[in-house]
């Protein structure tokens, strides 16, 4: 599922090729995609509406729109928009048609087409006028200047749930899942099978740096590309080259050349190493 580096990779891509554009028409092709209002009425609100702003919240793409509604967007496991040029655009083009994965296409003004296409149909969009509607209960962000190590042990103080499970509640910690969090474990060197009000302030502070820095590095990298996620412009990330302990167990660490060790916590696969995280 990508997160909080590849939705920002994308939110960076789609600004510049969508800012000032006009919605002309709608086709929702699998209602479930809209989650908000339902499809039919969905197609209406959008049609002549133009895109006007964009940002995240978590890994949520926000679109706003000039009506001042706006379209929020989860990519979820497999979700991707593309944005096709007129003469690939056409439906009834044989360049580059829609095929059985693509729920809901946004004709544009420009002759262009916004597509939505989602292999595993887990992706969601709202168009809502109150964005808190839908991600009003997420944590903090992790990268903005108000997230400081006070922040993150207030969320971690008295908790039983080891640290990893912790990282990936959304409630917690807007933004981050596996890759992030096994990568900022990591980096901070605590082991994430350690209860989350265990965690010192030292141990604090070094978990705080080391998320921030390696989501940065995730975005500076445009994410990391595994499966199906690529930014809209169709270049792969590059994260996953950088990668510490992320799917390599087994492999020697990088700093100690122990063996990566791979785990399940909370049913999701986690990796660490056992010598450099206590």
């Amino acid at each position: 599922m990508p997160e909080l580096p590849e939705v920002e990779t994308y939110v960076r891509a789609l600004e510049p090729l969508l800012t000032g554009k006009t919605i002309l028409t709608a086709e929702v092709r699998w209602p479930r995609t809209i989650a908000f209002p339902e499809a039919a009425r969905f197609t209406d609100l959008v049609r002549g509406r133009r895109f006007a702003s964009f940002g995240r919240r978590g890994k949520y793409m926000l679109l706003g729109l000039d009506s001042g509604e706006t379209l929020i967007v989860h990519l979820r496991m497999t979700g991707e928009l593309r944005l096709l040029a007129p003469a690939e655009s056409d439906s009834g083009s044989a360049v580059n048609p829609p095929d059985k994965h693509t729920h809901v296409l946004f004709a544009l003004d420009t002759g262009e087409v916004l597509r939505f296409r989602d292999m595993r149909k887990f992706g969601r969009i709202w168009l809502v006028e109150d964005t808190a509607s839908v991600v009003g209960k997420l944590g903090p962000e992790p990268l903005e200047e108000a997230f400081v190590p006070q922040t993150l042990a207030k969320s971690l103080a008295g908790r039983k749930a080891n640290i990893k499970a912790l990282l990936l509640n959304q409630t917690v910690l807007a933004g981050v899942g596996n890759i992030y969090a096994d990568e900022s474990l990591f980096l901070a060197r605590i082991d994430p099978r350690r209860a989350g009000g265990s965690l010192n302030l030292e141990e604090i502070e070094r978990l705080h740096l080391a998320l921030r820095e390696v989501l940065n590095a995730g975005i500076e990298n445009q994410g990391s590309s595994l499966q199906n996620y690529a930014p809209p412009t169709g270049a792969k990330g590059g994260f996953q080259e950088k990668f510490q302990v992320f799917r390599r167990g087994g492999e020697p660490c990088f700093c100690c050349g122990a063996p990566i060790n791979r785990t399940v916590l909370g049913q999701r696969s986690t990796h660490f190493c056992p010598d450099c995280q206590k």
